[in-house]
């Protein structure tokens, strides 16, 4: 019994067989148990980012690319040393790149560069996702930006040369594409002017007023000879006509009052809306500051467009839609863009202008007949 007894208690100094361990461990009563807390300690204990790193980069040799992106993650996470951040985000960033993650791998390669803008295996791997994912004018940038740092560097000047040669491509491509783009709407306009029968005015040459006979075919023919480049330019006032997804046609409309020289431009007057509609938004409770006498509300204003063969001018009724004065067969459009006249009806200025018009137009007629 003595001896089994002395067995048991000897049992009891070793850790695996003991029913309780003491509240403090002497390392000199109890060396097994301070070797297994120390143990137990350096486990919980987070690794640092060097050590992570490291970790990462022995996965990574062994391709195991998703476990180096989860060592090189958690020691960001353990990591206030800029130029160590640099490092891992760059290591991510190759990893994510062979696993075919380019975006995520240009994000790693623009935070690492965010830490250390001089780090040139960043602006390599910036440049390569770029150029993975043709983005090649941020390609080209990442380049230049590694090249100022190491000039003879083969990867960058491959890159490079790969970038300008891409780039050069893409926009030839966008090139022919704009033109076919222009062409394709060129196209479409001209068949909705002749499927409107509005007219055309080129800019050097005398309008030629249709005629009710003039069939589909000579429209055709006609139209073919107008100055479609300025219908399409947006020179004179920066935009152009277009047409809608449901086939409506926005022209852009400019106003004329002479009394006071003054304009107004509207970029995209709907063919379906009436003057009627811009004028009580343009005049309505807050009248321009030019109007100093206050006479400009919509119920006093008149309407013209100007013929441009008999250079006289013929009344718009407001309520009309454009459309309706846009096929008017004395309206031409000049330069892509209707213009109308507004005066106040009955004032002296009205009367003055109208009645210089017309005496114009009568001493024009009297050269011509003579």
């Amino acid at each position: 019994q003595l001896l089994f007894k002395g067995t048991v208690n000897e049992f009891d100094k070793v850790p695996m067989f003991m029913k309780t361990a003491p509240e403090e461990i002497d390392p000199m009563k109890h060396p097994e148990l301070a070797a297994i807390q120390s143990i137990i300690h350096d486990n919980d204990r987070p690794l640092e980012a060097g050590s992570l790193k490291d970790e990462g980069n022995d996965y990574f040799k062994e391709k195991n690319y998703k476990k180096a992106i989860v060592s090189y993650t958690a020691g960001l996470k353990n990591c206030s040393d800029y130029n160590v951040n640099a490092i891992l985000h760059t290591n991510r960033a190759a990893a994510h790149f062979h696993l075919g993650n380019m975006r995520s791998a240009l994000n790693d390669a623009v935070a690492a560069k965010k830490f250390k803008p001089d780090h040139l295996k960043a602006l390599i791997r910036g440049a390569t996702c770029c150029t993975e994912l043709k983005k090649y004018t941020d390609a080209l940038q990442w380049c230049e930006e590694g090249l100022k740092l190491q000039p003879t560097d083969k990867k960058l000047l491959e890159l490079r040369a790969t970038d300008i040669r891409a780039a050069g491509r893409d926009a030839r491509k966008a090139k022919v594409k704009e033109k076919e783009h222009t062409a394709h709407h060129l196209t479409c306009l001209v068949f909705a002017l002749q499927e409107r029968g509005i007219q055309l005015l080129m800019t050097h040459q005398r309008p030629k007023r249709r005629t009710d006979s003039e069939d589909d075919g000579g429209s055709c023919r006609a139209m073919a000879g107008l100055d479609l480049d300025g219908l399409c330019s947006t020179e004179a006032t920066g935009v152009k006509v277009f047409l809608d997804e449901q086939g409506i046609m926005h022209w852009p409309v400019l106003f004329l009052y002479p009394e006071y020289q003054q304009t107004d431009f509207i970029s995209a007057f709907s063919e379906s809306s009436s003057f009627l509609d811009h004028l009580t938004l343009m005049f309505g409770e807050e009248l321009p500051p030019w109007d100093i006498n206050r006479k400009y509300s919509p119920q006093n204003l008149q309407l013209f467009f100007e013929d441009h063969e008999k250079e006289s001018l013929h009344q718009v009724n407001p309520e009309k839609p454009l459309i309706t004065i846009l096929q008017h067969k004395r309206f031409f459009i000049k330069a892509g863009t209707p213009s109308f006249v507004i005066l106040v009806k009955g004032s002296p200025f009205c009367e003055k202008f109208l009645s210089e018009r017309k005496t114009q137009l009568l001493t024009h007629s009297l050269h011509q007949s003579t």
